[in-house]
């Protein structure tokens, strides 16, 4: 599967830094009208989406992202419409031909001079939809683009808990266990004082390869599980602390 954004210059790819700031991907329609719209957008000349093709979320509006599940998905019909396209990529304005232009000016020069309705019709400035970073004209276009911008700090302050709730659980020491045991009667006090030489140890199981676990590692497991093997399986089973298994201490006492 491509690990990088099929849009024109886009640089994102599937990393652990993209997804902690909430960029997910996706890929193109299975509808053929659909799929084909979606390759218009892009404006890449000679580009034809493959199954494994995807587009990142930073192409999409913030209210075409369904963020309600665990998973990150796309609203149905919607196109992505958020580029950066180099000047000849871009859209060329309407211009009016010569003929259009001496009529324009004839009609001027035959309108009177004194007429404030003609003259203001002139004047007026017309807007142009193609700066997209000016400010909508209507109060509902601003709050739509408003509940994005609070839509995206939602998504980016989850990501950033999540982040923050695994860090600490990388961090829990034997020390913070032992209360717990305790207070649950599932050791001993002199359970408990025998562990506390490994008080500073912290529960990274998970981080070892293979067997390569270091020695107080072994040492603190085999203890818990030889003389409290219900506070071994409540650390494993209730809590999700990623101690070895039983099997693997009896490989190591063989």
């Amino acid at each position: 599967m491509p690990e990088h954004c099929a849009a024109y210059g886009c640089a994102n790819r599937r990393t652990i830094a993209n997804r902690g700031q909430g960029i997910t991907f996706h890929k193109f329609p299975k509808d053929k009208d659909m799929r084909k719209k979606w390759e218009v957008a892009l404006r890449r000349e000679g580009f034809t989406a493959s199954k494994s093709s995807v587009i990142c979320s930073e192409h999409f509006k913030q209210d075409e992202l369904d963020r309600t599940g665990q998973i990150v998905r796309l609203r149905d019909g919607v196109i992505p419409s958020i580029f950066s396209f180099p000047v000849h990529l871009q859209r060329p304005e309407k211009r009016r031909t010569k003929s259009t232009s001496r009529k324009a000016e004839e009609s001027l020069s035959v309108a009177p001079q004194d007429d404030p309705e003609a003259s203001t019709s002139h004047s007026q400035p017309q807007p142009n939809d193609d700066h997209s970073y000016v400010l909508p004209a209507s109060p509902t276009a601003l709050k739509a683009r408003l509940n994005e911008a609070l839509a995206r700090v939602e998504s980016l302050e989850r990501e950033r808990k999540n982040a923050m709730a695994r860090e600490k659980r990388a961090k829990i020491t034997v020390r913070s266990l032992l209360g717990d045991l305790r207070e649950n009667n599932l050791i001993n006090e002199e359970l408990k004082e025998r562990l506390d030489f490994y008080s500073d140890l912290q529960i990274d199981f998970k981080a070892k390869q293979g067997h390569e676990y270091s020695k107080d590692h072994r040492e603190f497991a085999l203890t818990l599980h030889l003389h409290g093997p219900k506070a071994y399986e409540y650390l494993r089973e209730t809590k999700s602390l990623p101690l070895p298994h039983p099997h693997t201490l009896q490989r190591w006492l063989e």
